[in-house]
């Protein structure tokens, strides 16, 4: 039995499917928001990744690089806000986040 375009899509969509249940499910803590975000674009990445590989173009695969990289980049910021909300507030819970101020 080998693997088709189909079941590559089934499996990032059920990763998608999951992603957002988490986003819906858990709007309290900004750490497990985060991860299902992170979760959301590995989705799309495999999907880039299934049609790169079954239409036999390299271009999906490089795209996929670039959005990993920005990616990383954006959960390394997002934990240093994190750190910093956490010192200066104590917590990380969404509803008392309210009032941030510039």
């Amino acid at each position: 039995m080998s693997l088709t375009l189909g079941h590559m899509l089934t499996v990032g969509a059920i990763l998608f499917a999951l992603s957002v249940t988490g986003i819906f499910l858990n709007r309290k803590n900004l750490i497990v928001l985060l991860m299902a975000i992170e979760l959301m674009l590995l989705a799309v990445n495999l999907n880039f990744v299934a049609f790169s590989y079954f239409l036999g173009d390299l271009q999906g695969q490089v795209f996929v690089f670039f959005i990993l990289t920005v990616a990383a980049a954006e959960s390394a910021i997002g934990l240093a806000i994190l750190v910093l909300l956490f010192r200066n507030k104590t917590s990380i819970h969404v509803e008392e986040l309210d009032n941030l101020k510039g």
